[in-house]
């Protein structure tokens, strides 16, 4: 929860383009290059547009990436990500501090560790909508993807985005039509950790619709419906520790085995 409380509640909301944003890249980076990780930023250009109702402007967001030790991303490895923005006028404690925790605690779980293969975990900027449509979403996965080399899509195995994954009893693991490897291979990771779940189709609203458009296998953990979705009530309480585990447990199921 200290990363909940910390993003939701010190920095509070933060859209892709905003000085709390920035504040938040900030603080995450510095958290995962602590844990040992070759830590990078990659800025990119987000426009101006409305997100979730309010007139936001262009500027420069960024993703912070992380690798473990001697990591080369033209051989095979897995993508864990959770987008690190917010709607402009929401804390974000579950949308989505929940799922930026759960990212640095398996960071933290593995660090200096073997994965059953190389884990690079990424949080995302500009994952949030600033129009209608893909065109106007995920921007920063959208940015990744686009700066991937042919040997660079195939050797990813598996991305899997944490987002709204601290709300419900279950976690919810989606994919983008009928269901697949990718999500296949998340489904088993959760009867390995004793994570209830509760499968979905047809989930395109996160990062790992970036990697699916682009060839690679995708799905996202999390999006059970809670009342206080993008609104300003998003706040510390409305996130359950109890479900933060169970998400944290399932991710960690899939990177090791």
């Amino acid at each position: 929860m200290l990363v909940v409380r910390h993003l939701a509640g010190t920095v509070g909301p933060g859209h892709a383009t905003s000085p709390a944003f920035r504040r938040a890249e900030s603080w995450v980076a510095r958290r995962l290059a602590a844990l040992g990780y070759d830590v990078r930023r990659q800025h990119f250009r987000v426009p101006a547009g409305v997100s979730w109702g309010v007139r936001v402007g262009a500027g420069r967001s960024a993703n912070v990436l992380a690798a473990p030790a001697g990591f080369d991303p033209r051989r095979p490895h897995l993508v864990l990500g959770a987008h690190l923005d917010t709607v402009p006028q929401a804390p974000g404690a579950e949308d989505n501090a929940s799922g930026v925790g759960v990212l640095l605690a398996v960071a933290e779980a593995v660090a200096g560790r073997r994965t059953r293969l190389p884990v690079l975990f990424v949080a995302f900027g500009a994952e949030e909508p600033r129009g209608a449509g893909d065109d106007h979403h995920h921007y920063g996965s959208r940015h990744y993807v686009a700066g991937l080399g042919p040997a660079e899509r195939r050797a990813v195995r598996g991305m899997v985005s944490l987002d709204r994954v601290g709300v419900g009893p279950v976690a919810v693991v989606s994919s983008t039509g009928p269901p697949d490897p990718a999500r296949a291979r998340v489904l088993a990771a959760a009867r390995r950790a004793g994570v209830p779940v509760a499968p979905m189709t047809d989930d395109r609203a996160s990062d790992h619709w970036s990697f699916v458009l682009a060839g690679m296998p995708g799905t996202r953990v999390g999006s059970t419906p809670y009342a206080a979705y993008h609104s300003t009530a998003d706040r510390v309480g409305v996130v359950e520790p109890a479900q933060l585990r169970r998400s944290a447990r399932l991710a960690l199921a899939w990177v090791s085995g």
